[in-house]
């Protein structure tokens, strides 16, 4: 969905909660094994795969971005594959675990949905690298972590479209999901559509996506 030569790297502005420590992240929840070296890793990675696709970068040629090896890779990830995993079962948990907070921190379903909006767009904006690997290399995940992280986004898109049915409660629980798709459609636009400058494209975003989700 997202053409390849339209995504530019941005700059770093955010840096998300670290992933899982190991190829057991998906039985395992001790986000403390994370080195800051792992997560520089896993950024250079993530900027590499959104450039070339997933099979067009080799373990030599990461080894060589991140100033090592390639075989010194394995000494932090058990191959490529484990580490796509690691970058998208991660995010996939970052998203839900903050969404889910900052709804509770809300104070009823406006606020909530004010909340999630500005928490995509936030993290949108900061990982454009992400959403690229996410859109065009999610049929080279392995099995388990494809499952892991569809489970991971259905949940996400569970607490956005409670907080959508809640804000109007004659909306059908398919509908109001169907609206958070549609958003996720929007606020994950930046890879292709930041023209503008961060703090203004974060501006545009948020009307955007008020005025489509009744905010305005």
């Amino acid at each position: 969905m997202i053409p390849l030569a339209m995504w530019e790297a941005p700059e770093r502005s955010m840096t998300l909660p670290s992933p899982r420590g190991s190829w057991q992240w998906l039985t395992t929840t001790n986000l403390d094994l994370v080195t800051p070296r792992r997560q520089q890793i896993l950024d250079i990675a993530a900027e590499l795969f959104a450039a070339r696709g997933f099979h067009g970068v080799s373990v030599a040629e990461l080894g060589s971005a991140c100033g090592i090896s390639g075989p010194a890779l394995y000494k932090h990830f058990q191959s490529k594959d484990a580490m796509l995993a690691e970058m998208l079962v991660s995010i996939s948990e970052t998203l839900l675990a903050e969404g889910r907070s900052r709804v509770e921190s809300a104070e009823g379903p406006r606020a909530a949905l004010e909340a999630l909006v500005e928490w995509h767009i936030e993290f949108a904006l900061a990982h454009r690298a992400l959403i690229v690997v996410q859109d065009r290399d999610w049929s080279s995940l392995p099995d388990e972590a494809r499952e892991k992280v569809r489970a991971l986004q259905r949940s996400y898109v569970d607490v956005w479209a409670t907080q959508v049915r809640l804000l109007d409660p004659g909306l059908s629980p398919e509908t109001s999901r169907t609206r958070a798709h549609v958003l996720f459609g929007l606020l994950n636009s930046t890879p292709h559509s930041g023209r503008l400058p961060d703090p203004q494209m974060h501006d545009v975003l948020r009307e955007m996506a008020h005025g489509a989700l009744g905010l305005a």
